[in-house]
């Protein structure tokens, strides 16, 4: 049995995500303690028990510790069976990080599986669904896995009610990234996505970021009103670099104004575009995994994450691939070897 320490690193949920999807893939029981200790609720989350229940129903296993609360659990991991699956996160927990981490599991199937995760889709904690289609997913099909998604409905936070669904195909041949380069910058976009507020929160918003990005209101910036149970309101950045897009986000919340709330994006923005980076740095989070499974590769980013630092070490208990970070020319090169 592989153990580990929930404590270690970042000490959050992605120690759990990774352990579970890696502990079905390789057939090894994983035990872990101190589950997110350094959460200020620590323990299992509604989103972190779905995860668990998911992976063990895909991978006809048995968990102990499968409980609110729980920061001690046990997956015994059986085997992996494609199949139509639907999970609820029962609030507005991430119902994109639940299928991040079924997804490398179902990618190891011998069949087609459909998915359907009901949840939050636009949470502050978490990558929101926009980031998952136009960044994570388009990248990971270089790598030879093949899934296709689909948003049915919008979950922001806090009232949840959000549903996603995914179709999750063999895989073709897989192959090493190559992503040192970015290329040059071929667009530069924002969208103020507003559901249930006054629409002058979205026009403020695109006001000002573009003032500080230099963007055409016109033509580079646009309003989206999706419908959704609640409110909420997203500040989408994209810039796109040959046929990839860098995703970033800033989500409106109380007592923010939405001129802080647009600043926030266009620094993001704007030290991506400062840099000489592929990828950034809640994309380099998420590829190790993949890249890992797949035949390992090479990318260019920003400062990597605590996230990343941690996730790397956790993939290599479970599959020996080492993963090393160097500095270069002010950027880091992340190599999955």
């Amino acid at each position: 049995m592989i153990e580990i320490d929930g404590a270690f690193g970042e000490g959050g949920g992605q120690i759990i995500r990774t352990s579970l999807s890696l502990s079905a893939i390789t057939g090894e029981p994983v035990h872990i303690r101190n589950v997110r200790a350094n959460r200020d609720k620590p323990g299992l989350l509604r989103q972190h028990l779905t995860a668990l229940n998911a992976v063990t129903d895909i991978c006809g296993g048995r968990a102990d510790g499968a409980k609110l609360g729980s920061r001690e659990i046990t997956l015994y991991p059986g085997s992996i069976r494609a199949g139509a699956y639907q999970f609820a996160v029962g609030s507005a927990g991430s119902a994109n990080l639940v299928l991040q981490t079924v997804l490398p599991v179902l990618m190891h199937a011998e069949a087609q599986s459909e998915v359907t995760l009901q949840g939050g889709t636009h949470n502050p904690s978490s990558p929101p669904f926009d980031f998952l289609a136009e960044s994570f997913l388009p990248v990971i099909r270089t790598l030879g896995f093949n899934a296709e998604e689909r948003l049915n409905a919008y979950g922001f936070y806090p009232a949840g009610g959000g549903e996603i669904q995914m179709t999750v195909k063999g895989r073709s041949e897989l192959k090493a990234a190559d992503w040192v380069e970015r290329g040059d910058e071929t667009s530069r976009t924002v969208e103020a996505m507003i559901s249930n507020l006054p629409g002058d929160i979205a026009r403020r918003e695109l006001s000002t970021v573009a003032r500080e990005l230099g963007l055409d209101r016109e033509r580079d910036c646009r309003i989206r009103t999706p419908d959704s149970i609640g409110p909420g309101n997203a500040l989408i950045g994209r810039l796109g670099y040959g046929d990839r897009t860098t995703v970033f986000v800033q989500f409106g919340e109380r007592n923010v104004s939405s001129e802080q709330v647009a600043k926030r994006l266009a620094k993001q923005m704007k030290s991506f575009i400062g840099s000489s980076a592929a990828v950034d740095h809640h994309l380099a989070d998420q590829l190790l995994l993949p890249m890992a499974l797949a035949k390992g590769g090479v990318f260019s980013t920003t400062r990597p994450s605590q996230h990343a630092l941690t996730n790397a070490e956790v993939i290599a208990k479970f599959t020996g691939r080492k993963i090393t970070f160097h500095e270069d020319a002010g950027r880091t090169i992340c190599e999955v070897r």
